[in-house]
């Protein structure tokens, strides 16, 4: 059964009311939970010292679990063709996309959907997305890429080298400020095996945004997400019992600790809780990479950071157990 898709809705006349299953519950609703006024998240520059940088964002994982990231090396013409591309796929007439429609509930996620997942109470989010995996080379299957445009593949497996650099610089970083060799964050969560997953989400212009999120709360189950915004502004972190605002910086990567790096650090660094909010006027769209392990990655509480003053508050699991758990709302 073909979803209803939130694009095709948002651009039907006469739409002004948005419909009952949309509606979030009162305490999750944007206009009773406004974001904290006057707080900047880190910004981050790859050109400082490298011994500052480690500071840095060991400070920000362990705060925040998110940080901007500029100077990172990826050139701004590269992620305007990545932003190019991905705009034109969701251009396409809807009969179009539908050729690339997944089915989670038979275990086939990539390719085009709505509804990636749905909370207990069965209210939805207000975005459709696109996701496939990037990388390793052996778990691609380019037939789901999208074929329109046609310059899609090519600009996408340039962003993922590029970003493949970036990861290994970041987790680099990230295994020192934990005092431990560079290398060693990235072996446990997969070494070249490491899993990037894109993510392209369009959430269209809401009739009612004050009463609907684009994503509701949640963190992430990988080890990092690497986005990319458009300049519309959307995406909300939590810190110290507060919602606060992501502003657009351009070029900059948004960098969320995902839920395996939390459970490396033992708690060090921080799972960033964030949600996205919706605009009235303006479409927005975000290019997500997830890098997650592979699934039979064994994640736990790396021993180097164990001790009787520091036991661990984490079981030791492989990551599809955990991916199951997390997709069924099961104790960790």
């Amino acid at each position: 059964m073909q979803s209803e898709r939130v694009q095709a809705l948002a651009v039907a006349a006469n739409f002004k009311q948005l419909p009952e299953k949309f509606i979030r519950p009162a305490h999750e609703r944007p206009e009773n939970t406004k974001p904290l006024e006057g707080v900047c998240v880190p910004v981050i520059s790859l050109s400082e010292p490298h011994d500052i940088l480690v500071k840095e964002i060991y400070d920000a994982c362990s705060e925040w679990g998110f940080f901007l990231l500029k100077d990172h090396g990826i050139s701004p013409g590269l992620i305007e063709k990545l932003q190019k591309v991905g705009i034109e796929f969701f251009k396409q007439p809807q009969e179009e996309k539908e050729k690339y429609a997944n089915d989670p509930s038979t275990g086939k996620f990539e390719g085009y959907g709505t509804k990636m997942t749905k909370n207990l109470d069965e209210k939805v989010e207000w975005v459709d997305y696109f996701f496939h995996l990037m990388s390793p080379p052996s778990k691609v299957n380019h037939q789901i890429w999208p074929q329109t445009p046609s310059s899609y593949r090519e600009v996408t497996e340039e962003y993922n080298k590029e970003l493949l650099k970036v990861t290994e610089t970041v987790l680099e970083l990230m295994s020192e400020g934990l005092g431990l060799g560079g290398k060693v964050l990235k072996s446990w969560v997969g070494g070249e095996e490491i899993e990037l997953e894109m993510k392209i989400n369009m959430y269209p212009p809401c009739p009612q945004p004050e009463l609907a999120l684009g994503v509701e709360p949640h963190t992430d189950m990988s080890a990092l997400t690497l986005l990319v915004p458009n300049d519309v502004p959307g995406l909300q972190v939590w810190k110290d019992d507060y919602w606060i605002a992501v502003d657009c910086l351009p070029n900059a990567l948004f960098v969320h600790v995902g839920d395996q790096i939390e459970v490396l650090s033992n708690g060090k660094y921080k799972s960033v809780l964030h949600r996205s909010t919706v605009n009235k006027e303006r479409t927005r769209m975000s290019w997500a990479v997830f890098c997650a392990p592979p699934h039979d990655a064994i994640i736990g509480p790396l021993p180097e950071l164990l001790d009787e003053k520091n036991p661990a508050k984490y079981s030791t699991k492989t990551f599809a157990e955990f991916r199951h758990r997390k997709f069924n709302k099961l104790p960790q």
